[in-house]
């Protein structure tokens, strides 16, 4: 019998997901790498081909009938789907809600909560079927405490905690592991996309040490490798400098 597990990880191509992909990889997990940027997806697949078996899927985790169609599409191999990680996220602009951008909104609720929803509802019925699986949430402390001009990221946040706190409820006859893990402060693209590649992206992670990509990863893979009665919930993590949404030590 094959005990290989196959990951499919959202947002893949940089980041966290990046990160899951090499320390999943290492552990012989095969995987199927979620992105928008094909070259990105081709290079990670070619480095991490040499330690498993990988698959790519380029698709925008918000429009759902590609989601259907790409997770439809899946050669035989990779069908069986035993963890999903929905990684794919973002935040645009830091502003007060009167100074808000529509635009910024509609991207924030379409990628964090609708593209979580609808990756999700592509894949679970696979696992209700098999009466094991396990989905990964990828939240933030801005789902636990809201933060000045953070007003619809939060919430978006806060929907993923109340998706995964109902996902277990409602998977629970399944015996589907369901786990959130809410990062603070990570090191990754993400300010820049948030300041749409203002310079004031570089001054977030400066003068105290962020968590790495790999950090998250890391408990990422220690929550999917728990014992089969052991589910790891929901785990709130912060760099050492963090202790909140807004205090952070800088030196």
């Amino acid at each position: 019998m094959n005990t290989t597990k196959t990951a499919l990880i959202t947002g893949a191509t940089s980041g966290i997901g990046r990160a899951t992909a090499h320390v999943f990889a290492k552990h012989g997990i095969n995987l199927i790498l979620c992105g928008r940027r094909q070259e990105r997806l081709d290079t990670i697949q070619k480095a991490l081909s040499k330690q498993t078996n990988v698959h790519s899927l380029n698709f925008d985790v918000s429009d759902k009938k590609a989601v259907a169609n790409a997770i439809n599409a899946l050669p035989e191999d990779f069908k069986q789907i035993d963890i999903l990680i929905n990684n794919a996220g973002n935040a645009h602009g830091l502003d007060a809600i009167q100074d808000g951008n529509i635009d910024d909104w509609d991207a924030m609720m379409d990628i964090n909560v609708k593209g979580l929803l609808y990756v999700s509802k592509a894949i679970i019925p696979q696992m209700t079927k098999r009466e094991s699986g396990h989905i990964i949430n990828i939240g933030s402390s801005a789902g636990k405490e809201v933060y000045p001009k953070g007003n619809v990221y939060c919430a978006s946040k806060h929907a993923v905690v109340a998706i995964t706190e109902g996902m277990r409820i409602d998977l629970n006859p399944f015996g589907i592991k369901v786990t959130a893990i809410n990062p603070g402060l990570v090191e990754t693209e993400f300010s820049k996309v948030r300041f749409k590649g203002d310079a004031k992206a570089d001054n977030v992670y400066k003068g105290y040490k962020a968590l790495q990509p790999e950090d998250v990863a890391d408990a990422i893979h220690f929550a999917v490798s728990r014992p089969p009665h052991v589910n790891i919930a929901d785990l709130l993590m912060f760099c050492t400098a963090q202790a909140s949404s807004t205090i952070v030590k800088k030196e």
